[in-house]
């Protein structure tokens, strides 16, 4: 049908009409928030590059998952920060490292209210902030995996509830998923980061975590932006190896690539919205450039239609309490 019989706008005009046949919606159940642990008690820790983002102690991030779970958020992601660090991140290796005593602080408070995802990596943990073990001034891709499947099992013996390996080392899913199943954590989820660009968007991320690299980059290993089909090797691989979803880091510059291996792909999708792109938003909210709230929500629905199931946020808090407020009673 053509114009005056066809007029799109006629189901425009009413907003019941318009909420109605909604393609996406955002609910508290597809945020995952970010936390960040360091060592010490009663410490909130403000991040100078992510305004409204704080370091945690472990009895202070307890606080902050209750309101998390008042406000419909019930999944976390885990970042450590520890006191002291080593040239290889063996230091993460232990059960007495950082975010193990926190998953079990928070598993010991919450039980099954709150699904942790560790991250495994080793770049908070290195002396020289590059994601493995330096050999030959690279990061030695297999002698790196030895560390990750350590950090992994530690992981999962203090009660994590799926592992996110962020390094980008090739054969890393496999590698992991052998070391859980031969010591009995058949049933624990491998959610890898697959598809992860080598992006200015960490910027803020890395001040927050203390692991920007020493020297060089991680070129080497994170991925080129200019390159897409790149996106679908590295996500066949890792379901070869066992991956049971994905993650792909940043979102907002990358909805193409979610969209491509929604496509392809039948495995669920976790896009993670980074520290440069809430900083930003922040930014331009608190110089009134923009309305802060109507901006996330227009980022998050774009990121969830191009075909995210769930989406990693700074903004999941705030975003939660606004939907929560919101609700129709």
């Amino acid at each position: 049908m053509k114009f005056p019989t066809n007029r799109l706008r006629r189901v425009r005009y009413n907003k019941i009409l318009r909420n109605m046949i909604e393609d996406v919606r955002i609910n508290s159940s597809d945020l995952i928030c970010p936390i960040f642990i360091i060592e010490g008690t009663n410490i909130k820790e403000p991040i100078d590059t992510m305004p409204g983002q704080y370091r945690y102690s472990i009895d202070q991030a307890v606080k902050l998952c209750k309101e998390l779970i008042l406000n419909k958020i019930n999944s976390i992601i885990l970042f450590g920060i520890p006191l002291k660090k080593d040239n290889t991140g063996e230091i993460s290796c232990n059960s007495n490292s950082i975010i193990p005593k926190a998953i079990k602080e928070l598993k010991n408070v919450y039980g099954n209210q709150i699904f942790i995802i560790a991250d495994v990596c080793n770049c908070e943990y290195t002396t020289h902030g590059h994601c493995g073990t330096i050999i030959d001034n690279d990061v030695d891709n297999d002698a790196t995996l030895e560390t990750l499947c350590r950090q992994s099992l530690i992981l999962a013996k203090s009660g994590a509830d799926a592992l996110a390996p962020s390094d980008m080392m090739d054969g890393r899913v496999q590698a992991i998923r052998n070391e859980l199943d031969k010591n009995n954590f058949e049933k624990i989820p491998i959610f890898p980061y697959s598809v992860k660009y080598s992006s200015a968007f960490y910027g803020p991320f890395r001040d927050a975590a203390k692991s920007s690299p020493s020297f060089g980059d991680r070129k080497t290993y994170q991925m080129n932006f200019k390159n897409s089909n790149e996106a679908i090797n590295e996500v066949q691989l890792d379901i070869n190896e066992g991956a049971d979803v994905v993650i792909i880091k940043p979102a907002l510059s990358y909805l193409d690539i979610i969209y491509k291996i929604k496509e392809r792909f039948d495995i669920p999708i976790i896009a993670y919205n980074v520290s440069g792109e809430y900083t930003m938003v922040k930014s331009a909210s608190q110089n009134n450039f923009i309305n802060e709230i109507e901006t996330i929500l227009e980022i998050l629905h774009s990121i969830k239609r191009s075909g995210a199931n769930a989406i990693i946020s700074y903004h999941a808090l705030d975003i939660a309490k606004y939907l929560k407020s919101n609700e129709v009673q």
